[in-house]
């Protein structure tokens, strides 16, 4: 069947089902100096998309701080990079899977953490971990179970045939991201700093060499269906989502790994979201090349593929490739020593086109600048919703409580709260062999192979204070992921974000967007941790109904010494528990407020980042000291929460403490800034002398809790198991 003509393609409007505007069309023609055929609109329609151009978001991520002192590589290529000493450096990024996994949630999921590993491996690094952050409705609802179930599985499955550890993640769930999940990856990779590589296609004449599965069908306009939002139609016809294939991505990256060694190597890069289009095109663009591809050439699993369907498929586990003319032979034989398929499909040129033959024609012809560097750039309206006056004008008071103890057992089995053994137990989180802190934890670990050094990494963002007030939520989300790696022992050194927010054509949702980037900037220049890399998913909404705002951070901190390894969990009984920092009345978007009210309002907790970054200072210079035992950070439930997540650790501990204030106040709200840390008898003086805000509370028990009152009245009490229990099991009751 005959692709539609150019000008049926203008006629008929045939470029408004595949995601562009009329403005866009026009300005397409302008730059081609004529019509663009099928074939060449569909290329501008996925380079385009939002999820391919930031369109939308590039005014707002042009304010994040992206150089450092350790910044090797900044945002713009595959993975950022950050220097960690002895000529070695750590890879990351993170990057949303959402619109598949609300679709096919196992195959969504999974080749979401596919294709952030190919994006480590094609920089030259071997991965050592993955990460992710899952948003989920609360799982009251059979299709959220299944979801949030099938998600699970399939990052599972990915990572454990492929042999990398998921060691750290986060799990929040709230009804509005019900039937529209946030999947959320981030991978992690060591390399040398002589092996770092980049996507680029240069040098007249160099080869263009596919390598990897073959080309199907599957995954066409994947960029643009994530670009928008998630329309629920039993009767609508779903698309056909790329599936991945671990075992083959396995050999895949081994063979990758082994060409960044040989001289003849010019560029790599994934073909991730448009495919073999974004590919050569940023290849090309980056490297102010042109490049021509055979599309004959190109392996194919399905037959009479359109140059369409070649261009815009997104089959998963394939690498595009440059290599110096003449050693073309040699690259093929590395990737068949793996038994994967590679050949040259096109060559490097001098004029700055993307140019694509078929049966012998010209098939589509456009300057790669036009694609990946000269896109739409939109200056969104933004407007500050009615709500968030409404809410910064309310006082902050404490909700009512009847029972305290009781409270505190049902905030215990909060999914968001709850323990997520049930979802990491699912996960092989000791392969190859260096994981020093598996996901349980404050933060994972892996050990720096060669050294004694350590990699620490984590993920946050507590969506309600961004929708409260976005600014000071987004600051809260870094501070609240540094707090992590730094109770680990880790000095934090860059993120990487993904930034997942409803439709930027939503004034108020706009807002968000920006006042969240202006929080986060400024925390990461307070906290020194530079963005060296991200992702922008907008447009994630179920029926015209946004998800709450969820930039989610990635961070990554350097342990210098693995003795310095800090527990999240007691280590003994008799030692001393002490709570860094002073609470304060702040519920605004807190779990309590959640639970009993069915919803959130108010002010978000305040943040000061001066005090923040002192804090953590001294904290870190303590645990550098050797004078601590166990640290974890106060988050969703307050105090109560903290204090029982610090003795359920694998030998249960109870605690006998006395707290200051009002019971609600102090054992439910959520001030920043907080530390809880237990330390030796012996160590106390000294841990005292190095931090200026620590209060002595109380101390490690055998096995029973006590919280009582400065007044001595008792708040909670009760043998530590009765808790452990409620919080170990309230998932998987959920799931079943």
């Amino acid at each position: 069947m005959a692709e539609p003509t150019a000008e049926q393609v203008r006629d008929e409007k045939l470029y408004l089902q595949m995601g562009m505007t009329d403005e866009e069309f026009e300005l397409a023609t302008k730059m081609l100096g004529r019509l663009p055929n099928y074939t060449e609109t569909g290329i501008f329609s996925a380079m385009w998309s939002e999820h391919c151009s930031y369109k939308s978001s590039t005014p707002v991520l042009k304010r994040f701080p992206t150089e450092g002192k350790r910044v090797l590589q900044g945002p713009g290529e595959g993975a950022g990079i950050v220097d960690i000493g002895d000529n070695q450096a750590a890879v990351f990024k993170m990057e949303s899977h959402n619109s598949p996994s609300a679709i096919e949630p196992f195959i969504g999921a999974a080749t979401g953490a596919g294709g952030i590993l190919r994006d480590v491996f094609s920089m030259g690094a071997r991965p050592v971990a993955l990460v992710n952050s899952l948003r989920f409705g609360d799982l009251t609802d059979a299709r959220d179970r299944f979801l949030f179930r099938e998600a699970v599985a399939g990052i599972a499955n990915y990572g454990n045939v492929i042999g990398i550890p998921t060691i750290a993640g986060e799990a929040q769930f709230d009804q509005s991201y019900s039937h529209r999940p946030l999947v959320n990856a981030m991978a992690v990779g060591l390399l040398n700093h002589e092996d770092i590589q980049k996507g680029v296609a240069s040098g007249v004449g160099n080869s263009v060499i596919y390598a990897g599965a073959k080309t199907g069908r599957d995954g066409i306009h994947g960029a643009t269906m994530s670009s928008s939002e998630v329309t629920i139609d039993e009767e609508e016809e779903l698309p056909v989502m790329q599936a991945g294939d671990p075992y083959l991505e396995k050999l895949l990256m081994e063979a990758c790994l082994e060409l960044v060694h040989l001289d003849s190597l010019v560029g790599i890069q994934d073909m991730g979201a448009a495919g073999l289009t974004s590919s050569a095109a940023e290849m090309a663009s980056k490297a102010g090349y042109g490049v021509e591809l055979n599309l004959d050439l190109v392996p194919q699993r399905e037959e009479g593929m359109t140059p369409y369907e070649m261009m815009l498929s997104e089959s998963q586990e394939r690498m595009l490739i440059v290599v110096k003319a003449g050693h073309e032979q040699e690259v093929v034989d590395l990737f068949d020593k793996y038994g994967i398929e590679a050949c040259k499909v096109g060559e490097v040129t001098d004029d700055k086109m993307l140019r694509l033959t078929h049966k012998g024609e010209v098939v589509a012809e456009i300057n790669a600048d036009d694609l990946a560097e000269d896109n739409p750039v939109y200056h969104k309206a933004s407007a500050e919703p009615a709500y968030f006056k409404t809410f910064q004008a309310m006082e902050n008071e404490a909700p009512v409580v009847e029972d305290v103890k009781e409270t505190a057992l049902q905030l215990l089995q909060r999914p968001t709260i709850a323990s997520k053994e049930w979802v990491y137990r699912q996960f092989d989180s000791e392969a190859r062999g260096n994981t020093v802190v598996a996901p349980g934890a404050s933060a994972g670990i892996i050990r720096v192979d060669g050294t004694n050094k350590g990699l620490a990494m984590t993920s946050d963002c507590n969506s309600r204070y961004i929708y409260l007030d976005p600014a000071t939520g987004g600051k809260i989300a870094v501070a609240e992921a540094a707090r992590n790696l730094v109770c680990s022992g880790a000095e934090p050194i860059a993120i990487t974000d993904c930034l997942n927010f409803g439709s930027p054509d939503n004034p108020e949702v706009f807002w968000q967007l920006e006042q969240s980037a202006d929080g986060i900037s400024d925390a990461c220049r307070t906290l020194e941790t530079p963005v060296i890399g991200g992702n922008v998913s907008l447009s994630n909404e179920v029926n015209g109904q946004p998800v709450k705002p969820t930039p989610t951070i990635g961070m990554v901190g350097l342990v210098e010494d693995l003795s310095q390894v800090t527990s999240s969990t007691a280590r003994a009984a008799g030692d001393v528990i002490y709570v860094i920092g002073e609470t304060t009345c702040e519920f605004g978007g807190s779990e309590l407020q959640q639970m009993l009210e069915g919803d959130i309002r108010g002010k978000s907790p305040a943040l000061d980042l001066e005090v923040e970054a002192k804090r953590q200072r001294e904290l870190l210079q303590a645990i550098r000291q050797g004078v601590v035992q166990s640290a974890t950070d106060p988050s969703e439930g307050g105090l109560a929460v903290a204090l029982f997540e610090t003795v359920f650790g694998e030998e249960r501990f109870g605690l006998d403490v006395t707290l200051d204030g009002e019971a609600v106040v102090a054992l439910f709200s959520e001030t920043q800034s907080r530390f809880v840390v237990t330390v030796k008898e012996e160590d106390a003086e000294a841990f005292e002398q190095i931090v200026s805000d620590a209060r002595r509370v109380g101390q490690t028990t055998e096995g029973t809790v006590s919280i009582k009152g400065t007044d001595g009245s008792e708040w909670i009490a009760g043998d530590v198991q009765e808790f452990y229990d409620a919080w170990k099991g309230a998932l998987e009751c959920l799931l079943n």
